[in-house]
């Protein structure tokens, strides 16, 4: 995945994210499945913009960023500080 397909699909999960988002904005809150599914929407971003990250640090170092640079796991990318 290069990094414009990165940037596509992240575009995607934030139409999607902000959709959800909008379904509970009136206060009732979402349902059940849309919690749900906000969640795991809300993991691919952090995944996908971590391998971006990974890619344009591997660029600005004059690195080949195709090579070991791949999606990291839920559990680490959703340890990180911010």
């Amino acid at each position: 995945m290069d990094d414009e397909q990165i940037l596509e699909l992240i575009d995607r999960l934030v139409t999607e994210e902000q959709r959800l988002l909008a379904g509970g904005a009136d206060g009732s809150g979402l349902a059940g499945e849309d919690h749900e599914r906000l969640g795991k929407v809300t993991v691919a971003l952090d995944r996908a913009w971590d391998l971006l990250r990974q890619r344009r640090a591997k660029e600005e170092f004059g690195l080949d960023p195709d090579q070991d640079t791949s999606p990291r796991p839920a559990e680490v990318v959703e340890d990180y500080e911010q």
